[in-house]
């Protein structure tokens, strides 16, 4: 079983999935599947996003990943217009290729980074595709490869070797991303909200000064709250939260 390697409830992981409008299929052929890989590489250097795992499937794409700063929507924002054109143009098609917004949810936990990461790695094989280790575009077979621009270190830090690692992606499972049976909703968020602040309503925050409020949002942001509770539960604006 994987050890646990550190606590990533602040450290802006989340799971990114990409659809293609009305279902449309996204990669035609092999070459479509690299190029979108090679802008996935140069827009997330781009960016400082790193990419933890990825799965290119025929109308969807998952992404798990890590942001250093707040650039998710600029990364989004590159590969949706690059692509597009790029598709559209080799397609001889018009008009928009992704549906208007990517799904996006963070990672609150080790529990859930390793939920992530086998479901996006598992996502061929649950389609019944073909077996996780047959399928060419995922990032399964780039643990322990150093040329990968992918970031593993997270990853390295739960498994002690690449058996280790391959033994707990094709474990058997129910993974159910975006729809975790754990997922924590906002009763959840209420009460822990009345526990840090100590107030049955997270409003109350708007009436600290600013180092407390940003020290009051940075113990939230520990206890898993996502942002998107934090800032609909307190009234704090998003920007605020993000740099608490």
């Amino acid at each position: 079983m994987p050890r646990q390697a550190r606590n990533i409830h602040e450290g802006g992981f989340r799971h990114i999935i990409i659809r293609g409008i009305g279902k449309q299929i996204l990669f035609e052929d092999e070459y479509d599947n690299k190029f979108f890989l090679r802008i996935l590489e140069r827009y997330s250097r781009e960016t400082d996003v790193s990419v933890c795992a990825y799965c290119l499937m025929e109308n969807h794409v998952h992404l798990l990943i890590h942001d250093h700063g707040i650039n998710t929507p600029l990364l989004m924002k590159k590969i949706g217009v690059c692509y597009s054109a790029y598709f559209n143009d080799k397609y001889e098609r018009t008009g928009h290729l992704f549906q208007d917004r990517y799904k996006c949810e963070n990672i609150y936990d080790d529990r859930y980074y390793l939920t992530v990461l086998r479901y996006i790695l598992r996502n061929p094989e649950k389609a019944g595709i073909c077996r996780t280790e047959k399928y060419r575009w995922s990032s399964y077979h780039a643990y322990g490869d150093e040329s990968s621009f992918l970031e593993q270190s997270v990853t390295y830090g739960f498994f002690g070797d690449e058996q280790e690692y391959r033994d707990y992606i094709n474990t058997e499972n129910h993974d159910s991303c975006m729809e975790y049976a754990g997922r924590r909703d906002d009763t959840w968020a209420k009460d822990i909200i009345e526990k840090i602040l100590g107030a049955s309503s997270g409003t109350v925050i708007q009436n600290y000064g600013r180092l407390e409020r940003d020290q009051a949002l940075k113990s939230l942001k520990s206890e898993g709250l996502s942002i998107r509770q934090i800032e609909r539960l307190t009234g704090i604006s998003r920007g605020v939260i993000q740099k608490a």
